[in-house]
């Protein structure tokens, strides 16, 4: 049972964004989020706040050993496609969302924001709400910015739905739908069509009707969900 208790139902929810709900208790919270707007609110701007604290960390590559055993929590130990040998190239996200919780309560002081940088690319991995361990797409974006949402997985859509890619910058815009997207398949998208992208963007699939949402918000379920990190500097 959520408590009703304003400050306990910030709290529960921050600890769902963070990941660190059990199953059951992370069920129910979801499902808040999911029907509950002032939730739903609550819920991003944790994700703002901690992805504000997270931008202040020191790039830092993970050692062998802790790859490896990402690896095999993932089940990526036997996979031998195409896409593997550019999944794994990747540093930006190898951590944990255990870690980055861990990290996130860290004093942290602030960086001097560089208006100059060069132009980065950008990797968000996608998993189901509140399964950190369970990555099913991939989107990266690259110093042109050219948009490659790469499936992991193929999953079982009805032929009454579809499912929809969105993306969210400023909670106070709304998010903003960048196309349907075929179950397996690869969608690439131009910087024209994405526009301008930066670090803690949300990206997202959710379940629509068929012909995707009937409103320019996401109406359906959400599948997948991520916020890009940067990968690279060029």
């Amino acid at each position: 049972m959520i408590s009703t208790d304003p400050a306990e139902r910030r709290a529960l929810i921050g600890e769902y964004v963070l990941g660190l709900l059990e199953a059951e208790q992370a069920d129910e919270i979801a499902d808040l989020i999911a029907h509950d707007p002032q939730a739903a609110a609550m819920a991003l701007e944790w994700e703002q706040h901690f992805l504000e604290l997270s931008d202040r960390l020191e790039p830092s590559t993970p050692s062998h050993g802790l790859w490896s055993r990402l690896q095999q929590t993932l089940n990526l130990g036997q996979q031998t496609s195409a896409w593997q040998a550019w999944w794994s190239s990747l540093s930006a996200w190898r951590l944990t969302s255990a870690a980055l919780a861990m990290a996130l309560i860290i004093a942290l002081l602030p960086m001097p924001w560089q208006s100059d940088s060069p132009p980065a690319s950008y990797t968000a991995v996608l998993q189901p709400p509140g399964e950190a361990a369970a990555p099913g797409w991939v989107v990266h974006i690259d110093a042109a910015g050219t948009l490659l949402l790469e499936p992991l997985r193929e999953d079982q859509v009805a032929a009454n739905r579809s499912v929809q890619f969105w993306t969210l910058v400023d909670p106070k815009d709304g998010p903003r739908s960048l196309g349907l997207v075929e179950p397996g398949e690869r969608l690439t998208l131009s910087a024209e069509q994405i526009g301008a992208v930066r670090a803690g963007q949300l990206f997202e699939l959710t379940l629509e009707p068929s012909g995707g949402s009937p409103l320019n918000r996401p109406t359906g379920e959400v599948l997948y969900i991520g916020r890009a990190v940067m990968a690279s500097v060029d």
